[in-house]
């Protein structure tokens, strides 16, 4: 016995129930070309994942009950897997359905619903409670959806009289971060050698507001080896056929699974969503601050990566605190990226405010507000922009300045996208080296990367003058962000305890900052976003 299975990563549009029908519509027609006998796509693919509180409209299930009938009078030569969401005697569910001949033959509805991190499925879905089996050329097969799967004993129960079963699929939207898909390889392996069957992992691919959803769609055999798996980042059609072979499942025609290093798959991470939320939300082109720094120039060469030069516009702003040589180099990554570029000083703006406010008493152009004052001209510049040229700005802040809260609101943090705002400062400087080696030219100038961080609003000022060295920043950031660990186990691990009782009070006491900065694409375990609920009003101090 044996099943040619197609599994059909696309990038699908939270909402676009039409838009998302068309894109399964045409792996469909690929599928068909290649014989493929049972053809599969990933969770909620009819609605795109997630929804959030579009699923609060009861019309919403609906509308995606009407798609999923249209998909299935469409494409009715191949039996499919479609993951939507359904509305079922009063209860709401992310389920599976099986469409076979032009109907819909049977569901499946998820019962184990995540509810940590970037997951509120708690908030909108009931569970499932019952298995659901079905038979393709002589194969059965067990439907299953996402964190179904990712605990073993928990599956081998639940399926445990079910009978027989050669094949488990198994679709997903799980979001990407960094070392993901290792863990990802492990579970799908885990549960295949524990039951004894093969696993067809078809996974979401694509961005939807500050998650990226990376493919890398898997057939894994009854061993738990992985012997197929889609591309990372793209669309892909991955075919494969399983085969039972006495007690093995096998996969036929296995390939070398690639694996990307962390800073290539970052980089590519940010790609990927910095182009889909600009034309997903019906942008063309995105204006940045080139400030000279390294923050600003790796995001404009991620936005030339993602949109094409054509469709990037830089702008710098010198004021008397810039350098010659900061200025110089805004200019040199504008014109070795190939994008149009523009030079607005601020000098005059800047006096012209500082000599309005000098009539309130009190006022000095001597201090953290003054400083704080060009950067929020500059932010007002580039919202005045995107107001009449229809641009997206894109903000240039790393994780670690934003976790401190190293920023001006309505400032440098004014804009619509965040590129790097889940990326810390000591990765930024590896991103920059990778497009430099990647593109094969110096296209970042070895200036900048070498560059001690500086804001330049005031005369010799160095990010070290508020912030410990980013290594060290970047340490407790990692450890108390996405580890939740505790100030005293910081200091008895050894970091230095001035600098992580400095650190932590900065993260605590600027969440009012981040709750008003524009999102940005998440890379690491653990984002300011929707996995960070930190209370704005906050007296622990731990």
């Amino acid at each position: 016995m044996s099943l040619k299975i197609g599994l059909g990563q696309f990038d699908a549009i939270v909402g676009g129930l039409e838009a998302n029908v068309r894109s399964m519509e045409e792996m469909y027609a690929r599928a068909k070309a290649q014989d493929v006998e049972l053809l599969v796509f990933p969770e909620l693919a009819i609605s795109g994942y997630p929804p959030e509180d579009l699923l609060l409209k009861k019309h919403f299930y609906a509308d995606n009950y009407i798609a999923l009938e249209k998909l299935a009078i469409s494409c009715k030569e191949i039996p499919m897997l479609v993951g939507f969401a359904q509305q079922h005697k009063c209860k709401q569910y992310n389920a599976m359905a099986f469409l076979q001949g032009g109907v819909i033959k049977k569901t499946y509805q998820k019962c184990l619903l995540p509810n940590y991190g970037v997951f509120d499925e708690q908030r909108y879905f009931s569970a499932g409670s019952e298995p659901a089996i079905i038979e393709i050329k002589g194969m059965r097969v067990a439907m299953t959806i996402c964190e179904d799967l990712w605990f073993t004993d928990w599956i081998a129960n639940f399926l445990a009289s079910s009978g027989p079963i050669d094949l488990i699929v198994n679709i997903s939207a799980s979001p990407f971060h960094v070392g993901k898909i290792v863990t990802r390889q492990k579970v799908l392996a885990g549960c295949a050698s524990k039951l004894r069957t093969a696993v067809a992992y078809c996974n979401l691919v694509g961005g939807q507001d500050e998650l990226v959803f990376d493919g890398r769609s898997m057939l894994v055999d009854s061993k738990g080896e992985v012997r197929l798996q889609a591309k990372a980042f793209e669309e892909d059609l991955l075919v494969g056929r399983v085969e039972r072979q006495g007690a093995d499942v096998n996969v036929i025609d296995s390939e070398p699974v690639a694996m990307l290093e962390d800073v290539e798959e970052i980089f590519q991470a940010l790609v990927l969503g910095t182009r889909d939320y600009v034309r997903k939300n019906g942008f063309k082109r995105v204006v940045i601050g080139v400030s000279g720094g390294i923050d600003s120039a790796l995001t404009a060469a991620i936005a030339v990566e993602a949109l094409g030069a054509d469709n990037v516009v830089g702008v710098t702003m010198p004021s008397k605190f810039n350098s010659a040589e900061t200025i110089s180099d805004s200019g040199l990554v504008g014109e070795r990226l190939g994008i149009e570029f523009h030079t607005i000083p601020i000098s005059t703006v800047l006096e012209s405010f500082d000599g309005v406010l000098a009539t309130v008493e009190g006022w000095s152009n001597a201090g953290l507000a003054y400083e704080n004052l060009q950067a929020r001209i500059r932010g007002s510049m580039l919202m005045s922009l995107s107001n009449q040229m229809g641009w997206l700005v894109l903000t240039t802040g790393n994780k670690s300045e934003t976790a401190v809260g190293y920023s001006t609101l309505y400032g440098d943090t004014a804009g619509g996208f965040a590129v790097i705002k889940d990326v810390p400062k000591t990765v930024v400087y590896r991103l920059a080296a990778y497009f430099n080696q990647m593109r094969g030219a110096e296209v970042i100038p070895q200036s900048i990367i070498h560059r001690v961080p500086t804001a330049e609003l005031r005369p010799n000022q160095k990010d070290t003058d508020s912030l410990p060295e980013y290594e060290i920043l970047d340490t407790i950031l990692r450890s108390y962000v996405e580890e939740d660990q505790s100030i005293s186990w910081l200091i008895e691990s050894g970091m230095p305890a001035e600098a992580v009782t400095r650190v932590v009070r900065m993260i605590d006491k600027n969440e009012y900052k981040r709750r008003q900065s524009p999102p940005g694409i998440k890379i690491t375990p653990k984002a300011f976003g929707k996995d960070w609920r930190l209370p704005i009003t906050n007296a622990y101090r731990g």
